[in-house]
């Protein structure tokens, strides 16, 4: 009964599946955009794309703005008055300056084509985890329809047994076959019963693998639509291995994320040695303030005369007292005639900093040395997976073809067998051995085919083709 239950559970799978099933697509498409590795390689390549931008605005001059208020409390000699005082004196400081390297051996260009490179490198090693991501979906949405054809044949297995033990039961009853014969007929139903059972978990698990992959764990209504695939033999025989091969260096995301990883190094070095050179830099400010001392003037009276010396004849020379009248200085007034400007050029010359710069250079040829074994090594990877792949599937193909005839010849010797069970001119034993030949003849060939279609998407994939069934 629990197998009748689940042989109509895969009758109506299809029934499901066409009211919410998922094409291989729209599988790809929910998964490139809901990936959570695929979100944080985005924002790094965001973190570069600013770094990008930071490093252009650097070459623009610098521009600040300042303020002091500030209260000097003992003796101190005031900026603007150029007084001592006693007291405690405000004082008020307001400033503008800019900044502007004129040359610094292009170290600032070099930076800013080394950050873009790493930037793109970024950005085309992202479109590689997304191809990756989509060639993981393909094999497991593959894979899912495998399980549910696997399923279906164990379930058709089952039922043809569960009738034939029927019909078996009768002829025992009827006394026309044996005992033994019943029990060897419900042995074989109870094998089949666990081939169900595993068929089933199988595929469960590749439904859980493809939802996990699609990020899709909480969702429970949810199956994939099962297209017609037909396999052309002929597919795999357009194309060869180098031209695979040189269509994939054109179109491969980590080809191009592994030559800008070698431009930018290659601009780092010039930006690392450009460094040695002296740099020359053009600044400017202006300012002004006020201070609480500053003073100006109102009047001058002359309050008497004071002797002041004697000249030669002896007569004494006076001299008048002047008394002056000052007010507090305006703050205006102060701000406006206080203001000082200054523009000035720095030269720097580096002689010796603890070989940092000599160290930079040295460490930035190892990384672009570096980056080009790299590019060579992804580049020989390439060339050896798309062998494999090509070589598995040509094996794929030839074992979908010799499977293909292994099964047309044990369906018919199980369809000899079963008229032969029927007239009691073969026992139970012969008949589930031509029936357990032909269930395994049906999975291998299951099996090898679907295994035949991924190998060439997996060439499709290399070649940039859409991943489609």
């Amino acid at each position: 009964m629990k197998h009748f239950f689940i042989f109509l559970f895969v009758i109506s799978l299809s029934c499901i599946k066409g009211q919410q099933a998922w094409d291989l697509q729209q599988c790809i498409s929910y998964a490139t955009n809901h990936n959570i590795s695929l979100k944080q390689s985005a924002l790094t390549n965001e973190l570069n794309k600013n770094n990008t931008i930071q490093s252009k605005a650097g070459i623009l001059p610098t521009l600040n703005l300042g303020a002091s208020h500030t209260y000097n409390f003992g003796q101190t000699i005031d900026r603007f008055t150029n007084t001592f005082a006693n007291t405690q004196v405000l004082s008020q400081n307001f400033y503008i300056s800019s900044n502007v390297v004129l040359w610094s051996g292009l170290s600032q260009h070099n930076t800013i084509k080394a950050n873009e490179y790493k930037y793109l490198s970024g950005v085309e090693n992202l479109k590689q985890q997304q191809n990756d991501l989509s060639l993981n979906v393909a094999n497991a949405y593959i894979t899912l329809i495998f399980t549910d054809e696997l399923l279906k044949i164990s379930t058709n297995q089952y039922a043809i047994t569960k009738e034939q033990l029927e019909r078996t039961q009768k002829l025992v009853n009827a006394g026309a076959l044996a005992k033994s014969v019943e029990y060897d007929v419900k042995a074989q139903l109870a094998s089949e019963d666990v081939n169900i059972t595993t068929a089933d978990n199988n595929y469960q698990l590749a439904l859980l693998n493809l939802k996990q992959l699609l990020n899709l764990d909480t969702v429970t209504n949810f199956s994939i639509a099962k297209p017609n695939i037909d396999v052309q033999e002929n597919t795999l025989l357009a194309n060869n291995i180098q031209y695979v091969y040189e269509t994939a260096l054109k179109n491969q995301p980590s080809i191009k994320s592994a030559e800008y990883t070698i431009k930018s190094a290659e601009k780092t070095l010039a930006a690392s040695k450009g460094r040695i050179s002296p740099s020359l830099s053009l600044t400017g400010s202006m300012g002004t303030g006020y201070s609480g001392l500053g003073k100006e003037f109102v009047s001058a009276n002359i309050s008497g005369f004071q002797a002041s010396g004697i000249t030669n004849k002896g007569d004494t020379v006076f001299t008048p007292i002047t008394n002056y009248v000052t007010r507090k200085k305006p703050f205006a007034d102060q701000f406006k005639d206080n203001v000082n400007k200054s523009i000035g050029f720095t030269l720097n010359v580096p002689l010796y900093n603890g070989l940092q710069t000599h160290t930079a250079v040295k460490n930035a040829k190892i990384n672009a040395l570096n980056a080009r074994f790299s590019q060579d090594l992804v580049e020989q990877n390439l060339y050896k997976t798309i062998a494999q792949a090509f070589a598995n599937a040509k094996a794929a193909l030839n074992k979908y073809n010799a499977t293909k005839a292994s099964v047309d010849a044990a369906n018919e010797s199980f369809k000899y067998a079963q008229q032969k069970f029927n007239a009691g001119a073969i026992s139970a034993f012969d008949f589930n051995s031509a029936k357990n030949r032909l269930f395994a003849a049906e999975s291998n060939l299951l099996q090898s085919k679907y295994d035949y279609i991924f190998k060439l998407k997996v060439l499709d994939y290399y070649q940039g083709k859409p991943l489609t069934l």
